[in-house]
């Protein structure tokens, strides 16, 4: 079936249909991973977005249930170069298109996207439409136009949980599956801005008792809890449309260690005095380069984000401790006094790189000194 795919200053793309049927629209973002698009699709941080792979064949893989992050696929549209519909890994269950087609993912195959990568490197990421059903390119892009975009829009409310609930599964063994978690020795509440199941696996493993809560969830409700640390977790969309957030973290600054990831290191840039902006067309894809300035070690990331913190307006409340060496923004904060960290990237990403599972060592090594000084 023929899929057109219009973007909101006037290019066009027409090529095939896979997964489901009909019309979807977002902001259209480009992915650099080679693989892993089972993972994309089901990360809540891409609520509101399509997503384009630079990849040129997806789908070998199929898919499976394992390989998810959240309760559901998230990504608005799917879009590939070519679409390989018999998968070849032993794991996969059915293919990528039923898997699309049964959670409602409208995809378009056959389209040249290195034409449309440098589209929106040049342009900027923009709303867009795929559709199988209107073939007028002038009635698409018009509709692509009048989206609403992400600046402004509470997109956390539309992916956060809506009750509390515990977390224990731990991570995954070849034969057995994810295993149960072991013996904890912290307790972490985690803001549940859009959180990555694998986020509380990699909690679960280094040794917490997790419990996840709504985004708006009190500060006072959380620390009667008396956890140790407090975890702030990614997300979609513009930071500054989840005032409450900021709001929230502010009256946890100063209370508990607290680590943030993505949307919640934003977060906490803003609770801390900071401010956010846009990037042109953001980070998203498994090989960013960003180098740990506290150890000048560099690492290769998982990163998936369309906002950033400015460094200069915190005033120096916190230090960078993290940079992209393609673009150098911030991709690391630290506060200089109390025990606050947070970054932009992805230290959970399945399936890769693992180059920065460190962090989770760093939050409970930084829970068991508060620990120790609370004790004195």
């Amino acid at each position: 079936m023929k899929a057109v795919l219009a973007l909101a200053d006037g290019q066009v793309y027409v090529g095939r249909s896979f997964g489901s049927e009909g019309e979807a629209v977002g902001e259209v973002v480009f992915n650099t991973s080679m693989t892993g698009y089972q993972e994309i699709l089901t990360d809540p941080s891409y609520e509101g977005q399509m997503v384009a792979m630079t990849y040129p064949e997806i789908g070998n893989v199929g898919a499976n249930p394992e390989d998810v992050e959240s309760r559901k696929a998230f990504v608005k549209g799917f879009i590939v170069k070519e679409y390989s519909p018999v998968p070849s890994n032993w794991r996969a269950t059915q293919s990528l298109h039923q898997y699309m087609k049964d959670h409602g993912i409208v995809g378009i195959e056959g389209i040249d996207t290195r034409s449309l990568v440098r589209q929106l490197r040049d342009r900027g990421s923009q709303e867009g439409i795929i559709s199988t059903v209107q073939q007028s390119h002038e009635e698409l892009t018009s509709k692509a136009q009048r989206s609403p975009g992400l600046l402004g829009r509470d997109l956390v409310k539309e992916v956060t949980c809506l009750e509390p609930y515990g977390w224990n599964e731990g991570k995954w063994e070849l034969g057995k599956g994810y295993q149960p978690k072991g013996q904890s020795v912290y307790s972490v509440v985690a803001y549940d801005y859009g959180i990555k199941f694998n986020i509380l696996r990699g909690l679960v493993e280094s040794g917490c008792d997790v419990k996840v809560v709504p985004a708006w969830t009190p500060a006072e409700d959380v620390l009667a809890e008396n956890p140790d640390g407090i975890f702030l977790s990614n997300g979609p969309g513009d930071p500054d449309a989840v005032p409450y957030g900021k709001e929230i973290v502010q009256r946890l600054v100063g209370k508990k260690p607290i680590f943030g990831i993505c949307l919640g290191h934003q977060i906490l840039g803003l609770a801390l005095g900071g401010k956010t902006y846009k990037l042109k067309f953001g980070h998203h894809g498994g090989n960013q380069p960003v180098m740990d300035l506290t150890t000048k070690k560099v690492e290769i990331t998982t990163q998936n984000h369309g906002f950033a913190v400015d460094a200069d307006s915190l005033k120096g409340l916190a230090v960078v401790t993290h940079l992209n060496l393609n673009d150098r923004t911030v991709e690391g904060l630290a506060h200089r006094e109390l025990p606050i960290f947070s970054v932009q990237y992805h230290p959970e990403s399945s399936p890769g790189p693992h180059d920065a599972h460190y962090l989770f060592r760093r939050f409970v090594e930084m829970m068991e000194n508060n620990k120790k000084q609370t004790a004195k």
